[in-house]
């Protein structure tokens, strides 16, 4: 994977994307960035998980005067949820370089976003209803936008925002450059790339990159109250060396986080709130092999350059097959094998097919090992650690000891107290685990949209995105629109060392 130092991006960029942690580009952010910067038009296919915010987020930012107070950069989004999203990166994005970012949608008070507008931002990201409602009222001016970028095109297609993004379009300069994202590419996509966009070049993330050979895949099928003590369990008996555990939200980090430190392992969480100081100490402790577990939603993860993880626990099946397979990139790296183990409730089971037509392989079911397996497993942990003391040969005065206690105890019995005084025994330290609302439910089977399958009856609901707002309710969007929906879509065995004890 190329870094982002190698891309050709100004210096204040790469101090921001430092400071979010972003290192490595991923396939989508590589291809889109190097023509960006040429100023080229581009169309991505890549669905949501790939980083393809960073992706145009990068060449819009460099592409920005921010001496210049005009609007400069328009970005459509289908949903209050995705524009909330991507204004939030590309604030953090442009932070350096101090870029005006104002994003737009249904639902919120449209005099704010007025009075907002004339603080002169110099990035809009809007939904398309608001973004026509502005333009209607003449307080969104769009004669000086250089960049244009349509994100999840065949989602707003979808959603029945067409004729606005076609609106739109031609209110923009003809001379501008235009970015367009979509997960699959069906007719009426096509034509709009046709009608406004001059010979655009074409990014995907190509099939190879979608495989997972050397990662061992299980599944776990239990029911959402179930799931920590399982981990747990599997905490002990796979012994990882270096484990990831991602969570759909926020507060499902915190919460495992603090669940896993309460239990005694060397846990740490990241999401999107913390600040730069306690990120950056969080990744360079995982790094340094200082804690054993890191606990992440799919932001805080993208792009992170982490070498050496062992096993990625699944504790949340992410809603987009392309997220599960970045996710479990985080292992299995340099010709290394690594294992992935999948926590899904019999709600979720139809992503988890949609996964493995994605991946094109089949997951194997693992059955829960018991408090006893899970008890052997630490024991085998303290024998190779008494193995690894005697080989290192420097007991010293310690065999003098020794002697003497062999003079009134048996020498088995010292060693089998040698062993349990080591073994960290299961734990049923009591924890606090919210449960999470299940993604909408989902056939199993595909439906022929690019193996994200079919998304099941579409509500007022329907939560978040990118593990952020996973437990929200998404809302109708008022305004002008007359109640137009923007609202949002729910967005084995190892030889590994067992995960270290705050207390061993």
């Amino acid at each position: 994977m190329t870094n982002f130092s190698e891309l050709n991006i100004s210096e204040s960029t790469l101090r921001s994307l430092k400071r979010m942690g972003f290192e490595e580009a991923t396939p989508i952010q590589e291809g889109t960035i190097k023509f960006g910067m040429e100023g080229k038009d581009i169309i991505g296919q890549a669905q949501t998980g790939t980083g393809k915010t960073a992706a145009f987020g990068i060449p819009l930012i460099e592409k920005i005067d921010t001496h210049n107070p005009n609007i400069q950069g328009l970005i459509i989004a289908p949903t209050r949820e995705l524009a909330i999203q991507v204004s939030e990166e590309l604030y953090k994005i442009g932070y350096d370089k101090r870029v005006k970012i104002l994003s737009v949608y249904g639902g919120q008070d449209i005099s704010r976003q007025i009075r907002a507008l004339k603080n002169r931002p110099q990035i809009i990201v809007g939904t398309p209803g608001r973004i026509i409602d502005h333009i209607n009222r003449h307080t969104l001016k769009l004669e000086n936008v250089q960049t244009l970028v349509l994100d999840e095109a065949d989602e707003m297609l979808n959603m029945g925002f067409i004729d606005d993004i076609n609106a739109i379009l031609e209110k923009v300069p003809a001379e501008r450059q235009t970015l367009l994202f979509s997960a699959t590419m069906p007719p009426a996509i096509r034509k709009i790339a046709t009608t406004f966009m001059k010979e655009p070049e074409e990014v995907k993330i190509k099939s190879k990159e979608m495989t997972v050979e050397n990662i061992d895949q299980f599944f776990v099928k239990s029911q959402e109250r179930e799931k920590f003590e399982i981990l747990s369990r599997l905490l002990n008996v796979h012994q990882p060396e270096l484990a990831i555990i991602f969570g759909r939200t926020k507060r499902r980090v915190d919460e495992l986080a603090q669940a896993l430190t309460l239990r005694g392992y060397l846990a740490e969480g990241i999401h999107g709130d913390l600040s730069q100081a306690k990120r950056l100490s969080v990744l360079r402790q995982f790094k340094e092999n200082k804690i054993d577990i890191l606990v992440a939603t799919d932001v805080a993860a993208r792009g992170l350059d982490i070498s050496g993880v062992t096993h990625v626990y699944n504790f949340d099946i992410p809603q987009d097959p392309e997220s599960y397979v970045h996710r479990i990139g985080r292992t299995g790296r340099a010709g290394k094998s690594g294992l992935a183990v999948t926590f899904v409730t019999p709600r979720e089971m139809g992503y988890l097919r949609i996964v493995e037509e994605t991946t094109k392989k089949r997951m194997t079911p693992l059955r829960p090992p018991s408090e006893s397996e899970a008890l052997v497993g630490q024991q085998q942990q303290a024998m190779e650690t008494l193995v690894e003391i005697v080989q290192a040969n420097d007991l010293g005065d310690y065999r003098i000891l020794a002697n003497q206690m062999l003079e009134e105890y048996d020498a088995v019995d010292l060693v089998a107290a040698a062993i349990k005084s080591m073994t960290k025994e299961p734990d049923d330290t009591p924890v606090t685990i919210t449960e999470e609302r299940p993604l909408p439910m989902r056939k199993e089977r595909s439906s022929g949209r690019g193996g994200r399958g079919d998304r099941g009856p579409r509500r007022d609901g329907g939560g978040g995105r990118g593990g952020s707002r996973g437990g929200s309710r998404g809302s109708r969007a008022g305004g002008e629109r007359g109640g137009r929906r923007e609202g949002g879509r729910r967005e084995g065995s190892s030889e590994r060392r067992s995960p270290r004890r705050r207390d061993s």
